[in-house]
């Protein structure tokens, strides 16, 4: 594409016939939808934050409260661990369960007022899923500013932003930070990005193994020589408290919430559900791992991510991801941010002439606008009870089973191809 600066006849030309073109030729639907794109993110905008504050109990900031008043105890005396926040959840006090490190980065904002704090941490939220969707379409290839705002708009109100937003929770923001990580070939700079999303919480960490599966040595390792920074800054802020997470928490998923909740759509949730209690990481939760890792391996092999030459970096990062999600004990929906990228990936990439791609792509939008998980918990018994009619029980995988049918079909559409089906690599940030 020729620059700024190129004013030649030549390019006028060029640009003259494009314009001619453009002018003559009829609108399609999506292109008339992407021209009110930026109308479109306006609207939705204002009525997210019209939800959030003029509708009563439009948003509570739950998660937001538990990672500025946690933070606000370092220096007081009182130990982190042992802080919950109960005001808008006497049943189930919140406790702060995030890594040490997360709590010296959030200090800073209990020196601001909270509404000051949740209005920028939501606009921050939004700014994010923007970015999510512009480097997803870089990642691509490349993609229209209006279109992205259109995947912005929508999105917004999608099950894991609407839990994003409702609590002030952080994924989409450790998501738009892994991606860019996935986008930039600065070594350091994506090593980085990573080291502290996963010193801020754990989660993040899983795309290490898409930065060793692409042979970027350098990446992964920084990536971890700064999460081991992470570490040893909150031994040096938070002495004791920081050996206790590290030494006994950090395997405690009861400590976080109930396992058997209809919002926990990872495998270990699942079969905890079917059998009726906390399954653990027992034998069948630990063959439907495996069985999701064989999936997750042939499906990258499909679509070529490891290809040195030109690898699907969106499609297998998505990937990885998505099996970090069943594989964690706890997967809350809000967690599931990584749909976005993932429905990006499939209606646009290099899948997307398939029918079953746009039928997944698209499918995947319909379900996570519904939000079944959500939908459902108003029937599970009680939120710590893991017993439920099998019915509801076998109901409640429903991210899970989409999350294998896709796998499977990306794996299944590869093996017939033959062939790499790697997109053109978007230029690196």
């Amino acid at each position: 594409m020729s620059g700024f600066g190129d004013f030649g006849a030549d390019s006028v030309v060029a640009r003259v016939g494009r314009i001619n073109a453009i002018t003559a030729a009829p609108a399609r639907p999506r292109d008339r939808l992407a021209v009110v794109g930026p109308w479109l993110l306006a609207l939705s905008v204002s009525a997210r934050l019209g939800w959030t504050y003029l509708v009563p109990n439009g948003a509570n900031f739950v998660d937001l409260h538990v990672y500025v008043y946690g933070a606000a105890t370092i220096g007081t005396g009182h130990a982190l661990y042992d802080y919950t926040y109960a005001d808008q959840t006497p049943d189930f006090p919140l406790p702060f369960t995030y890594p040490p490190f997360a709590a010296v980065v959030f200090y800073p904002l209990h020196l601001l007022p909270f509404g000051l704090v949740s209005f920028l941490w939501t606009v921050g939220i939004l700014a994010a899923l923007y970015g999510v969707v512009r480097i997803s379409q870089r990642l691509l290839g490349g993609g229209s500013q209006r279109v992205a705002m259109c995947w912005t708009a929508v999105t917004i109100w999608i099950e894991p932003l609407r839990g994003t937003l409702d609590y002030g929770q952080i994924n989409v923001l450790l998501c738009v930070g892994v991606l860019y990580a996935v986008y930039s070939n600065r070594w350091w700079l994506s090593g980085l990005l990573v080291g502290l999303a996963a010193g801020v919480k754990l989660t993040p960490a899983i795309s290490g193994v898409y930065f060793l599966g692409v042979k970027r040595w350098g990446t992964a390792l920084f990536a971890g020589i700064v999460f081991a920074a992470t570490v040893a800054i909150s031994l040096l802020v938070l002495g004791d408290q920081a050996r206790y997470y590290f030494t006994e928490l950090i395997g405690d998923a009861q400590r976080v919430g109930s396992i058997a909740t209809s919002t926990n759509q990872s495998w270990r949730g699942g079969i905890s559900r079917i059998v009726g209690h906390d399954a653990g990481y027992s034998l069948p939760v630990l063959i439907a791992i495996a069985v999701t890792a064989v999936l997750a391996i042939l499906a990258w092999r499909a679509i070529g991510a490891g290809n040195a030459e030109r690898p699907d970096r969106l499609g297998g990062i998505v990937i990885v991801e998505m099996f970090g999600l069943l594989l964690s004990p706890i997967s809350w929906t809000h967690h599931w941010v990584w749909v976005v990228p993932m429905m990006i990936w499939l209606i646009y990439g290099p899948l997307g002439n398939r029918r079953g791609a746009r039928i997944l792509g698209w499918g995947w939008l319909v379900l996570v606008l519904i939000g079944p998980p959500w939908l459902l918990g108003f029937l599970q018994p009680s939120l710590w009870q893991a017993s439920r009619p099998w019915y509801l029980a076998w109901a409640e995988l429903v991210y899970i089973v989409a999350t294998l049918a896709t796998l499977a079909w990306v794996a299944a559409t590869g093996r017939r191809s033959g062939r790499s089906l790697a997109p053109a690599q978007g230029r690196s940030g």
